[in-house]
């Protein structure tokens, strides 16, 4: 008689194949992903901030008329380097100063920064400043006229207070008088003024804004260093 067996077991290599699959889906599943790298992360707002600042403002895209004359600052702020002076030009010590700082007497404070600054940077403007310069005991309209002529350049420091001093107004009017075509010569600084302000007698001229952060000087010595430049 035959002796009941049970049926042979399937052979155990069989199922190896399949337990190190799943032991490939588990370890694949448990594995972290790896980090994104940073610059993928967050893209730079380098772009974005270079081009917002080649934008200009829109009170720089305005453009002049007669009857509101535009500032100086709108059409420096184009320009990619200062300017350097030429102090090898025999034309500039044809004249005993490079520029004559014309103001009122209580802007006397803010005409001396100007100065400071003036004779203070790399191009050793020589500056003239009525009190400090004028010959003692010598005649107001005098020393003025000799000032205006004695500088290549006159920076008219246009406050209210120079518009109600007659002295600045004659020294307006004379530097006008003694050099109507000489282009970049006079050079009119407008503070604490608004457009509407702005003398009649040179409308036809460019002007500083002195509300800039340096009150207007840095383009006031570009201005005078521009023109001393078309000296021969």
């Amino acid at each position: 008689m035959a002796s009941s067996s049970s049926p042979p077991a399937a052979p155990t290599q069989a199922k190896k194949p399949q337990s190190k699959i799943a032991d490939w889906f588990r370890q694949a599943l448990l594995k972290k992903p790896k980090k994104t790298p940073a610059f993928w992360e967050s893209p730079s707002n380098d772009g974005s901030q270079m081009a917002s600042q080649d934008v200009l403002p829109p009170s720089q895209l305005s453009s002049p008329s007669l009857s509101s004359p535009p500032s100086l600052s709108s059409v420096m702020s184009c320009t990619s380097s200062p300017t350097h002076a030429d102090t090898s030009s025999s034309g500039r010590w044809s004249k005993d100063y490079d520029v004559c700082v014309c103001h009122s007497e209580e802007d006397l404070a803010a005409a001396q920064e100007l100065v400071s600054y003036l004779e203070g940077s790399t191009a050793r403007l020589r500056c003239f400043l009525q009190l400090r310069d004028a010959t003692p005991g010598g005649a107001i309209v005098s020393e003025l006229c000799q000032a205006l002529s004695s500088s290549h350049c006159r920076v008219l420091f246009i406050t209210p207070g120079f518009l109600q001093d007659p002295w600045c107004k004659y020294q307006m009017l004379q530097a006008l008088t003694e050099a109507p075509g000489a282009e970049g010569c006079t050079i009119p600084l407008l503070s604490g003024l608004t457009r509407a302000a702005y003398p009649p007698e040179l409308r036809f001229m460019y002007y500083v804004d002195g509300r800039g952060r340096d009150g207007g000087f840095y383009q006031v010595k570009e201005a005078v260093i521009r023109y001393l430049e078309t000296l021969s």
